[in-house]
């Protein structure tokens, strides 16, 4: 029996009580209340009829008297309750009548008022008699009152001095084993012996100090050298290390991220991580992963967590770059489904020197590039001018030696445009003239440009623009150089005599482009990478084409704009690249 049930019955017991004297105090009450009424209903009133017809005796034959007496008499025969009284109240009424008849006869008047005595005399014993049953029944009423309630109050006695305690011993128990589990005496056991819930909760503390005991003389000490050991690599590191626990509290910290972060280590340790961020932004800037999404603070970008994500410190007097992963720490105990959040482990990588050589890299190919366009524009000139029919005329071959050195200018132009547009993304340079354009100028611009190269190949393109659409707030060389480049794509990739469509509507973001091909598509496994730096999936030929540039600074442009772009991964037959551009506020 649990203890709910105890204590039910325990109350359920005590109001049985309280209704066993409520219900027998009620009875004898009820007993006394109807003997009481007995004498008066039976005998008082005969009483008070006597006293009447003994009143009018003296004036009969007074006609008034007469009607009085002979009254009270009709009533004194309508409530005969005892034994004798009829026979009494009958002789009674004989000689009033022979009173009646015979006229005032004093010796008729005296057997009526020795008749009247006699009845009186009967009601007066009955009276006496009934009082003394009423007090036989106060008398037995106290007696049982007496004893019931003894009772009663022993039982209610010994249950207010035995339950509180046997409430009160497991927990007392409870309190002093789990204070001794405190101390780590783990030998310590509850003694409850019984089948509710103190009984379950004692074996429960039990089984728990069991397996501490288990514990303690099992794993203590390899979990105290493991921990020692790793304490001694955290510290050797060259990378800034920070452990934070489940509630955000600093575990452990490295003499490196205890430098980048200007305090001392025993300033860290112990402390609330949101409490050191409050005074400190390298320490804001770190836990934004960690905190609740309703508690993060606006930061930009903010990485998964998990992710690596580029930090510019200031490590003493020099400008250094950290990357910034922050790991949580999931651990699964025995008996649990899901694994339970143990912490969090920050780890800052020093890429400083890596940052510099890609530095380095980029202004290198921003100079080669510029450099480049000089004989480029140069090459392309002298191939103006063999065209022109005045310095000479070329023959076939000739000719066609021109128009594939144009080709190779114009595509050694294009990759020297995406170097340069590259640069601009890397060094976080990039220029935008951000103004209202119509989207249709856009599509115009971009399907213009490579209207030509579709006609080569008898491609359509077709151009899907409602009537009315808002003016979007872009930079227009920007968005036509995007577009331009999802056309080139879609051209290059689509089979002779195919469609391409370019659509433009409008969206809850702003205003959506699409350009939508039927070529070979993009594979599933290219889909996640298509707009990762230097990443060219495969063509139509298996082999891959382009730079692998374009898709990744149309992204960079696109974001930069504060629009968004994508793949529409549930086209299967071809590729639909789009983006989005916000509208223009009125």
């Amino acid at each position: 029996m649990n203890l709910q049930s105890k204590i039910f019955l325990a109350l359920a017991f005590m109001f049985a009580i309280i209704l066993l004297m409520g219900g027998l105090g009620g009875y004898y009450l009820n007993q006394l209340a109807n003997d009481s009424q007995a004498i008066l209903r039976d005998n008082y009133v005969s009483f008070e009829y006597s006293s009447r017809m003994q009143r009018a005796l003296p004036r009969l034959p007074d006609a008034d008297a007469v009607a009085d007496f002979d009254r009270n008499l009709k009533k004194q025969e309508a409530n005969i309750t005892e034994v004798g009284e009829a026979e009494v109240t009958a002789t009674l009424r004989r000689e009033f009548n022979q009173f009646r008849k015979e006229g005032n006869t004093e010796a008729v008047k005296q057997r009526m008022l020795q008749t009247l005595f006699r009845l009186d005399d009967i009601n007066g014993q009955a009276m006496v008699r009934k009082n003394e049953v009423a007090k036989q029944t106060a008398d037995d009423a106290l007696v049982w009152l007496a004893v019931v309630g003894t009772v009663c109050f022993l039982i209610v006695l010994s249950f207010t001095i035995n339950f509180p305690a046997y409430i009160a011993r497991p927990l007392r128990e409870l309190t002093q084993g789990i204070k001794q589990v405190t101390n780590r005496n783990f030998e310590e056991r509850l003694h409850v012996e019984s089948s509710d819930e103190f009984g379950e909760l004692a074996r429960s503390f039990n089984r728990m100090a069991e397996k501490l005991d288990e514990y303690e003389h099992s794993n203590l000490a390899r979990i105290l050298f493991e921990k020692k050991r790793i304490e001694t690599l955290i510290q050797i590191m060259s990378d800034g290390i920070i452990g934070l626990d489940q509630n955000r509290y600093v575990l452990f910290v490295n003499q490196v991220a205890s430098r980048l972060l200007g305090l001392n280590e025993s300033e860290l340790l112990g402390k609330y991580a949101p409490d050191i961020a409050a005074a400190n932004d390298l320490m804001r800037t770190l836990i934004q992963e960690v905190m609740p999404p309703l508690q993060r603070t606006q930061e930009a970008p903010n990485s998964p967590t998990g992710e690596a994500s580029l930090l510019k410190i200031y490590d003493g007097d020099k400008e250094s770059y950290f990357t910034r992963q922050t790991q949580p720490v999931d651990i699964v105990r025995t008996g649990d489904v899901q694994p339970v959040r143990a912490g969090y482990v920050i780890v800052l990588k020093n890429v400083t020197s890596y940052k510099e050589l890609d530095l380095a890299k980029t202004n290198f190919i921003a100079t080669v590039s510029h450099e480049l366009k000089t004989p480029i524009a140069s090459i392309k000139m002298s191939l103006k001018l063999l065209d022109d029919q005045r310095v000479g005329e070329l023959n076939d071959e000739q000719k066609e030696l021109v128009t594939n050195v144009r080709d190779d200018a114009d595509r050694l132009l294009s990759i020297t445009g995406e170097l340069l547009n590259m640069a601009q993304v890397e060094t976080g340079q990039i220029q935008l003239n951000l103004q209202p354009v119509a989207p249709g100028d856009i599509i115009s611009y971009a399907v213009n440009a490579l209207r030509v190269a579709a006609a080569q190949r008898q491609i359509k393109l077709h151009i899907d623009l409602p009537a009315v659409l808002p003016q979007v707030r872009t930079d227009p060389d920007k968005a036509s150089w995007v577009l331009v480049n999802f056309l080139s794509n879609a051209v290059r990739h689509s089979p002779d005599e195919s469609r391409i469509d370019v659509t433009a509507r409008p969206v809850t973001q702003g205003v959506e482009f699409r350009v939508r091909d039927r070529g070979a598509g993009i594979r599933p496994e290219h889909r996640d990478r298509v707009f990762d730096r230097y990443f060219r999936a495969p063509g139509t030929n298996g082999q891959p084409s382009g730079t692998g540039l374009g898709l990744a600074i149309s992204s960079e442009f696109i974001q930069s704009m504060n629009g968004q772009i994508g793949l529409d991964t549930t086209v299967t037959d071809g590729a639909a690249f789009w983006f989005t551009l916000p509208v223009e506020a009125s």
